[in-house]
């Protein structure tokens, strides 16, 4: 290490590599940062976790395990309040990265805040009252103490702005991108072979997602009913994700449209199996109310599987002109985009084209390179801060 090395510590603690549920979501964008943060000789990067399984992964970067059991929140709140701030300074760390919204009170070190989004504000009630509050405080405080912050998309960075008065030169948006196993099927027989194994319905429309209200699945389920029944479409509908709080409407709507022959619960599927999912998929659909990014969408598109998705927060993003867009609370237009997806080849085909070109602009290799050079950017301005107070 040469003396012109400075060293990035990056709090990864809700890294998570069971291959559970837990491995989704912010897990996946931390494993995925960390795979992809730029080799170079001027940052080392130090990693602090309590994941065992790192060791394996991330050859470039040390790691700082942690005894505590920081997978539960009071353990990682803990850790990072009171043993963080020592952490830092026995690896000279030069600069933090806190991975998901909250830094440590004490520190004397410029730092960076990574945040998601802004549901626990925009749908407070999926939250409980404790993490809710605690989240408020966190971005409050990031946004008023962190050299910079990372937003997943200008949605978030929207919100930032207008909901906690964040100076929007100060919030970078880097975006996530796709793993290298969502793509096309090049062995059409090796799926339908994997089809069979599962008992996977050959005609088939996928959702993935928590099920739960901001994910709008019982309207999802109403439209699917009544595109069936106007465009008489053999599908069926498999709905992957864990049930999440308030599920009851879904199971309602599902008995009032007489849909339970129509609707597969396949719970939650692991990253590493998604990829067959969305390649087997006819559509995939994704009306959501509210995403800080959305990954689904983009890992369907590139699988060249059409998708027909919500118009509302980060998805217009992500999707661009490759999908179809609807109001999220438009029934009618979604079960029409639905029938048309699946009945109008020469719309498919475009679909199908557009979906890979758009998924191609992003991904995790621009997403490190791009941390990356916010750091220097980050590390050069607190220097230049230093020197000014000096003189």
């Amino acid at each position: 290490m040469t003396n012109t090395t400075r060293r990035i510590g990056l709090n990864a603690h809700l890294l998570n590599l069971t291959g559970n549920y837990r491995s989704a979501g912010i897990s996946w964008y931390i494993y995925h940062l960390l795979q992809h943060l730029e080799p170079a000789s001027d940052l080392a990067y130090t990693v602090f976790l309590s994941e065992p399984r790192a060791r394996e992964r991330f050859s470039h970067c040390a790691l700082a395990l942690s005894r505590l059991p920081t997978h539960q929140p009071i353990a990682r709140i803990f850790w990072e309040q009171f043993i963080q701030p020592i952490a830092l300074r026995r690896e000279r760390i030069d600069l933090l990265h806190a991975l998901a919204f909250a830094g440590p009170r004490a520190i004397a070190l410029p730092w960076i805040a990574t945040v998601y989004d802004l549901s626990f504000m925009r749908y407070p009630q999926s939250f409980n009252p404790i993490n809710r509050i605690y989240l408020t405080w966190a971005v409050r405080d990031a946004v008023r103490r962190a050299n910079r912050l990372i937003a997943i998309s200008e949605s978030t960075k929207r919100d930032l702005v207008e909901m906690f008065g964040a100076p929007p030169e100060r919030v970078s948006v880097i975006y996530c991108g796709t793993d290298a196993a969502f793509v096309p099927a090049t062995d059409r027989a090796a799926l339908d072979a994997w089809r069979a194994q599962r008992g996977i319905t050959p005609k088939m429309i996928l959702f993935v997602g928590t099920i739960e209200p901001r994910k709008n699945v019982a309207r999802l389920l109403r439209a699917f009913a009544r595109a069936k029944r106007a465009a008489r479409l053999p599908h069926q509908l498999v709905l992957i994700g864990a049930r999440g709080w308030k599920h009851a409407e879904v199971d309602a709507t599902i008995a009032q449209e007489r849909i339970a022959d129509d609707v597969i619960f396949a719970g939650y599927i692991s990253q590493d199996e998604l990829p067959r999912w969305y390649q087997a998929a006819d559509l995939f659909v994704y009306p959501s109310l509210y995403e800080g990014f959305g990954m689904p969408p983009l890992d369907a598109m590139a699988c060249g599987t059409p998708v027909v998705t919500s118009n509302a927060a980060s998805l217009p993003e992500v999707v661009g002109g490759a999908a179809i867009q609807v109001a999220p609370a438009d029934e009618a237009a979604l079960s029409d985009a639905i029938a048309r997806a699946l009945t109008d080849r020469a719309l498919r085909e475009q679909m199908i084209a557009r979906g890979l070109e758009q998924s191609a602009k992003f991904s995790w290799e621009h997403a490190g390179r791009a941390t990356s050079a916010l750091y220097r950017a980050v590390l050069t301005e607190s220097q230049r801060g230093a020197t000014d107070a000096a003189r």
